[in-house]
């Protein structure tokens, strides 16, 4: 990487970090068909936190405790928590491309919900691009024949919502350091993991127990990857990145899980994508005008 631009090289730690979140989340998959969310939950915290312990003896114990804004952080770390276990719960049922659909449609959350909980001001072309981000979800989710949404659905559907809000509270904690956010992160995850992993605990054996601690080594390496990445490139240059996710979440549920992805619902991704590159467009264009101030 030292040979390399710090433009460039922030573009490989996030495509790297892309797919490293995929390899977690097909690993959780694989993992919750055994035991239950929370004892996943709960075991892939605890790995995590002792890899970032080592960051936290340089960062200092009591900066930990000194955060802007004690509500929003809680309110945060509430809905990461909520947004971690929807997702396991819905990816036990689903197929692992459907549940990222639901989760590549949180910016469109986003931007909708920006003007309300930001006041940020949303231009025609913005608007645009969320009513074009929702035909597209209802393409690729809506159910044939006219059923109703299942359960895991539904739980989709609430946790790329809690996503999408935890993504706003953290516009509003930009003053907080990632260690900090990480840390009460991976302690209310924990937590939400240890009130629910005693229903159906399951014992692993030593080769899950070892996949259950690998789990919690990839999630951690895949954040501090996208860290690392945004302070080597634009973050409106690594956002369309994000999206690197679904083909992953495509190829690696095909390969573990043999599932093999509808017409239907990669139209309605396409439509998703296309729908969020539109969102992050005008983004590079502020970007661009910033620079070209005097100051």
């Amino acid at each position: 990487m030292s040979r390399l631009s710090p433009t460039l090289a922030g573009v490989l730690m996030m495509l790297f970090g892309m797919f490293l979140f995929a390899a977690n989340d097909a690993l959780g998959k694989w993992l919750v068909g055994t035991y239950s969310v929370g004892q996943v939950l709960l075991l892939r915290s605890l790995v995590a936190l002792v890899i970032l312990l080592p960051f936290l003896v340089g960062f200092g114990w009591r900066r930990l405790f000194q955060v802007e804004r004690p509500g929003l952080q809680v309110a945060r770390v509430a809905l990461a928590s909520a947004e971690v276990f929807c997702f396991y719960f819905a990816v036990r049922s689903l197929p692992l491309a459907d549940t990222m659909t639901f989760w590549m449609a949180s910016p469109i959350y986003v931007a909708l919900l920006s003007p309300l909980l930001l006041r940020e001001s949303v231009g025609l072309l913005r608007w645009g691009a969320i009513l074009l981000g929702f035909v597209g979800v209802f393409i690729a989710l809506a159910p044939e024949g006219g059923a109703g949404l299942d359960l895991p659905s539904m739980i989709a559907i609430v946790g790329s919502l809690c996503f999408a809000l935890m993504v706003i509270t953290g516009r509003s904690l930009r003053g907080t350091p990632d260690v900090t956010l990480v840390f009460w992160q991976l302690i209310g995850a924990g937590a939400l993991g240890f009130v629910a992993a005693p229903v159906g605990f399951v014992m692993p054996d030593m080769l899950d127990g070892a996949l259950l601690g690998l789990l919690g080594v990839v999630a951690m390496g895949a954040h501090l990857c996208i860290t690392r990445a945004l302070k080597l490139a634009d973050a409106s240059l690594l956002a369309p990145l994000h999206y690197t996710l679904l083909l992953w979440a495509i190829l690696l549920g095909w390969l573990f899980f043999g599932d093999i992805p509808q017409g239907r619902l990669l139209f309605g991704a396409a439509i998703i994508v296309l729908a969020g590159l539109i969102l992050a467009w005008p983004n590079r264009r502020t970007l661009r005008e910033k620079a070209r101030a005097p100051g």
